[in-house]
């Protein structure tokens, strides 16, 4: 498939087994009669007929050369409860362990191929000195915060020095949900996949979207580059103005750290979110948010990606101009990881 634009997906996964990152831990860790992070039992694929797998460079270098994108960042799959993991040194080796896994199978393999670092959050002076050696190092190009499992919201001022080391060394930060832990995203009312899902991704980004904002994350740290992931993107004027009317009367006492209305901040141009095909007002929420913040993210291999299909779909809306469509499919996802 192909098209007039550059392509780079700046979200999709690798569905790693834990055999693959066993590689790179301790023994004891590696010899733990569990799984790496926490599961559930939902049939995602529903029984082998949606999604697939891609556990490997070649899977997805096969990919893309059918999809016409040019550049990949890759997210975890099971990594995306690393949040949930309540042993600290359980997270540190987890996340060193996913670290050196794609820097060497999947970003040495090809320029192409880029990745997000992972961090424990559980042990917030370990994260620092991993997201540095992440960065400088490994030269991986983001850091995934986890948008579900941990005991505080990612706007809290334990997580700070990780958004001050990201800052200093000029690498974004991205928030992933999972659907693991439906309690945290309002879903443990339900009983099918499909209810819980559809809540997932969007209630926890708005919830540390929240957090974030009126904790003064945006503030304290002016140039930190924020993506939220896999919620689409036109939640936020909606959430935006929300946040607005709360703020004007209520800011000054119970958000201090917040000096602007909610709405200044991604009017700065940092603050960046996922387009979904199915959205009907991705033309009007660039134009309010700007172009340059909206971007593309196949999702794959995951059960729900519409690859490489919605790239084409993408490219022929008719509520977004050439120059918009440019940034979507690929300058937004330049900018938001500092690719060359």
């Amino acid at each position: 498939m192909s098209t007039q634009f550059e392509v780079i997906d700046a979200d999709g996964h690798i569905t790693e087994e834990d055999s693959q990152l066993k590689q790179y831990m301790e023994a004891r860790y590696r010899d733990r009669a569990a799984t790496l992070t926490p599961r559930d039992s939902w049939d995602r694929s529903l029984g082998g007929t949606l999604g697939t797998r891609a556990k490997d460079a070649k899977t997805w270098l096969d990919a893309m050369d059918k999809g016409g994108v040019s550049t990949a960042v890759l997210y975890p799959t099971n990594g995306l409860s690393v949040g949930w993991i309540r042993e600290p040194d359980v997270a540190v080796a987890y996340a060193k362990a996913w670290n050196d896994f794609v820097a060497e199978e999947f970003q040495k393999v090809s320029p192409r191929l880029k990745a997000v670092a992972l961090v424990p959050f559980q042990d917030v002076p370990e994260a620092v000195k991993e997201l540095r050696r992440a960065v400088n190092e490994l030269k991986l190009v983001g850091l995934m915060l986890p948008a579900v499992g941990l005991r505080l919201p990612l706007g809290h001022e334990s997580f700070w020095p990780i958004y001050e080391e990201a800052e200093k060394l000029d690498c974004m930060i991205g928030a992933h949900a999972t659907v693991r832990g439906p309690h945290y995203f309002a879903g443990d009312m339900f009983d099918q996949f499909i209810e819980v899902h559809t809540l997932s991704h969007a209630f926890a980004q708005m919830l540390q979207c929240t957090s974030m904002m009126f904790r003064g994350v945006f503030d304290r740290f002016p140039k930190l580059r924020v993506a939220y992931m896999e919620a689409g993107c036109s939640w936020a004027p909606y959430w935006f103005g929300r946040m607005n009317e709360e703020w004007e009367k209520r800011g000054k006492i119970e958000a201090p750290n917040c000096k602007q209305k909610p709405s200044e901040y991604f009017k700065q141009g940092r603050i960046y979110f996922h387009a979904e095909d199915y959205e009907p007002l991705i033309g009007a929420t660039a134009n309010l948010l700007s172009h340059k913040v909206i971007y593309y993210a196949s999702d794959f291999p995951h059960w729900d990606t519409e690859f490489p299909e919605n790239i084409a779909h993408l490219s022929r809306r008719e509520d977004l101009d050439e120059e918009a469509k440019k940034w979507l499919l690929a300058g937004s996802a330049k900018q938001l990881y500092n690719l060359q």
